[in-house]
């Protein structure tokens, strides 16, 4: 059978526990909501930015983010093309498994699950820490942080088994709530002319700023806060007209994070002037509050109010993130369940075709992942949210190195599509740039988590370590069902 029916019909009245995703859920908009949560905007900006304007290359920060977007855009041709292909919720190791065999592709199935719930409980480990600290400043009640933590948990399964259009309903309130604060400051501070040195539109996207300083730091930053983007392939099997859905999604979805983060990232700068913005982010971060860069000009642009609004939304932008990787992770565990490479169990879906049993699992993960930070008394910021955000950042970028390749490969191939730009260039373009930001990644990764060199290079082992143990996993699974060990790996 043609890989362009492999994603079976849904049978509201099937006895089998394993169904079929609720197809027809969500259209473009709803999948672009879903994306735009896994960037949590407001985190990317409030947590990103400063570093990459302080330690990266100053004013020409925001040219990183045109730079990064246009890496992106480059490997989401080949993404979408191999896309109107294959439509399934393990998107990356289904890619790449067509490409470069199944072997490779389970092990990289392994590395995406454990991106996912990595990045997961990085935001678990900030939003904990943000929560406690509203409260007690609040209601001055002092909660530890991952009892916020443990709460959400629930939450979030509740939300992730209610089915995915409760999950869309609910991000859509939060993305909006702190899109609109950002996008209505970048407005007004561009309509009134900039800052202190005027707009400044040379001195962040010249080539000499895009170049000054460590241009390599920023770019890192700009590319792990374009993070999560590929989700638009994982709901391809919910999706409205998948082959036509997920592509304008995908490509929608790039535009419209380049452009934000750009834009919003070139009138933080303009705001605090071109010339100071660097040691303005310098003082941010020596304070231990890098969020004050981006917080005391928009409070100083709208008022006091904001000052007590733009931490709630950094917690609901978390809270928002989290439930997005929570349904990205469980359809990993669904589809690695439906092919037989975890348990049949995890392919159980709810009357609301949510896969509760793969969701009820994640959670696990998540606990299991989050919880030891919290019984040896690590801070959830330095620790747990910094190395698990470096630990994902590196896993994904590996599989956006891997599907470019296997672009190229399948298509080369099977010769389902003889289009050089989408099959051949572009995914080539994209394997070298990505290539280039996993070397920037792997060398700047002490820097990127903030912690020792030691810590660094274990963290680093892990993606490796993984996907390893995804390759032999999956030769242990064929062998046992198959009883071939030479199965053939196309």
């Amino acid at each position: 059978m043609d890989s362009q029916t492999a994603v079976a019909p849904h049978t509201p009245h099937s006895s089998s526990p394993a169904g079929s995703l609720k197809p027809d859920s969500l259209g473009v908009l709803g999948i672009l909501f879903f994306v735009l949560s896994a960037q949590a905007p407001l985190t990317g900006i409030a947590g990103a930015v400063p570093i990459a304007v302080a330690i990266g290359n100053g004013a020409g920060a925001p040219a990183a983010y045109l730079a990064a977007g246009l890496v992106v855009l480059l490997f989401s041709i080949g993404f979408v093309a191999m896309g109107r292909h294959l439509v399934d919720a393990g998107a990356f190791y289904t890619y790449i498994g067509k490409g470069l065999g199944r072997s490779t592709g389970s092990g990289s199935a392994g590395v995406a699950l454990f991106a996912y719930c990595a990045v997961q409980a990085a935001m678990y480990g900030l939003y904990g820490a943000t929560v406690s600290g509203l409260v007690e400043h609040y209601a001055g009640v002092h909660v530890a942080w991952w009892v916020w933590t443990l709460v959400t948990m629930v939450i979030v399964q509740v939300l992730g088994a209610a089915g995915i259009e409760m999950g869309a309903r609910v991000l859509t309130v939060f993305v909006l709530a702190e899109f609109s604060i950002l996008i209505a400051f970048a407005l007004v501070t561009f309509f009134k002319g900039g800052g202190p040195d005027g707009l400044g539109f040379a001195d962040s996207f010249s080539p000499h700023a895009a170049l000054q300083g460590a241009p390599g730091v920023a770019l890192m930053f700009a590319v792990a806060s374009m993070f999560g983007f590929e989700a638009t392939a994982i709901y391809g099997e919910e999706a409205r007209e998948p082959r036509k859905t997920v592509p304008r999604a995908t490509y929608l979805s790039v535009a419209v994070v380049t452009c934000f983060f750009a834009f919003t990232s070139w009138m933080l700068v303009s705001a605090h002037g071109a010339a100071s913005a660097t040691a303005e982010a310098g003082k941010a971060l020596e304070s231990g509050d890098a969020t004050a860069f981006v917080f005391a000009p928009i409070t100083a642009q709208f008022g006091a109010w904001t000052g007590d609004v733009l931490p709630i939304l950094l917690a609901t932008s978390l809270f928002a993130g989290i439930l997005a990787f929570h349904n990205s992770a469980n359809r990993y565990l669904f589809s690695l369940g439906r092919e037989g490479l975890l348990s049949h169990r995890l392919t159980a879906i709810n009357r609301r075709h949510s896969p509760w049993v793969a969701g009820i699992v994640q959670t696990v993960i998540s606990v299991a992942l989050v919880m030891p930070f919290a019984l040896f008394d690590k801070d959830p910021v330095l620790t747990l949210f910094s190395w698990f955000s470096g630990v994902a950042v590196l896993g994904i970028m590996l599989l956006y190195f891997l599907t470019s390749v296997s672009v190229v490969v399948y298509f080369r191939r099977s010769r389902a599509d003889t289009r050089l730009w989408n099959t051949l260039v572009a995914p080539i373009l994209g394997a070298l740039g990505i290539a280039g930001a996993i070397w920037l990644i792997i060398d700047n990764f002490t820097t990127l988590i903030g912690g020792d060199q030691t810590t660094a290079v274990w963290l680093q082992l892990t993606v490796p370590a993984v996907l390893v143990l995804g390759l032999v996993v999956a030769r242990l699974t064929r062998r046992r069902t198959t009883g071939n060990p030479q199965e053939q790996e196309s």
